[in-house]
């Protein structure tokens, strides 16, 4: 039966470690396996430049930064505001703004009006942008598809749930580093 937080996870009647966490076992050779994994996986994707084999696939010649503006509004499935896209992305209003200039100037996307606001505009996918992200998505899912394709749909669904999972508890213990005294004595 999966354990709930605190239910016997490791945690030291709220000891802290060296890194200021709470509880935090010093070292798990489980998690340290995982990590392990999960950079072996990151080094073989980007060997394999699957990314660069996707956007050529699609036709588009754009670096990553660019596509991920793309993939962010197509996905978003309405048009979002240049904060909005950054705060998905998890990064610089700046740097979408620029890359948002470089994917309209492709025809890829376009402003809008917010009818919320007249002073601001929403970005969308244009028809081609739109038809380019479905394609780049497509190449991207086939790959992994074609490597996990003799998996059963329950291990496919709950490598998706785990990761999920995963990557919401590492973004939320990555904020707590943020807003933590050691951010710059906030």
């Amino acid at each position: 039966m999966p354990q709930e937080r605190g239910e016997g996870s490791g945690e030291r009647d709220g000891a802290q470690g060296e890194d200021g966490a709470r509880g935090e076992p010093e070292y798990d050779p489980a998690v340290w396996t995982a990590l392990a994994r999960l950079s072996q996986l990151a080094s073989a994707v980007s060997r394999g430049r699957l990314t660069e084999r996707a956007a050529d696939a699609a036709g588009l010649s754009l670096d990553r930064p660019a596509i991920s503006v793309l993939l962010t509004l197509h996905t978003a499935h309405k048009p979002l505001r240049i904060g909005e896209i950054a705060t998905r992305m998890q990064v610089v209003g700046p740097h979408v703004t620029r890359q948002v200039q470089i994917l309209e100037r492709r025809g890829l996307v376009r402003r809008v009006a917010d009818p919320d606001d007249r002073r601001a505009s929403l970005v969308e996918p244009t028809e081609q942008g739109a038809g380019a992200a479905e394609r780049y998505m497509a190449s991207m899912i086939g790959w992994f598809m074609r490597a996990m394709g003799d998996w059963p749909d329950k291990d496919r669904e709950e490598l998706g749930r785990l990761l999920g999972r995963f990557a919401d508890d590492v973004m939320e213990s990555l904020a707590l580093l943020d807003d933590g005294p050691a951010a710059g004595g906030r």
